[in-house]
């Protein structure tokens, strides 16, 4: 699992869940029911205090796992079916940004 920062384009759905997304210049689709939870973060390494009220965005973090495809290439280059990548996106609730955080098939074993 690769974990990193990266910023995405997100387009969701009217209910706020994740529908495709465009990143490193290629557009994918989401292809299973996205999941969502919320992680506490370190507010306090950044901030001085927390106002009342400001938990959602200052003190938990809204986290995104998505199943997503390829939508200009269903098929590999060798013609198969391509298999899903699994994603977690955290959206900034202030700003309305997207992060990517993990990728979990980044490092899965292929074989030949």
């Amino acid at each position: 699992m690769g974990m990193f920062s990266e910023s995405v384009d997100v387009v969701c759905t009217a209910s706020g869940q994740p529908l495709e997304l465009q990143w490193a210049g290629r557009r994918y689709t989401v292809c299973a029911e996205p999941v969502r939870w919320y992680e506490r973060r370190q507010w306090w390494v950044e901030e001085s205090r927390a106002p009342l009220g400001s938990g959602p965005g200052l003190v938990d973090h809204e986290i995104w796992r998505v199943q997503v495809l390829a939508a200009d290439n269903p098929r590999g280059s060798n013609g198969a079916t391509q298999e899903p990548l699994t994603l977690d996106l955290t959206r900034h609730i202030g700003s309305d940004r997207w992060r990517l955080l993990r990728i979990h098939d980044a490092l899965k074993p292929r074989t030949a």
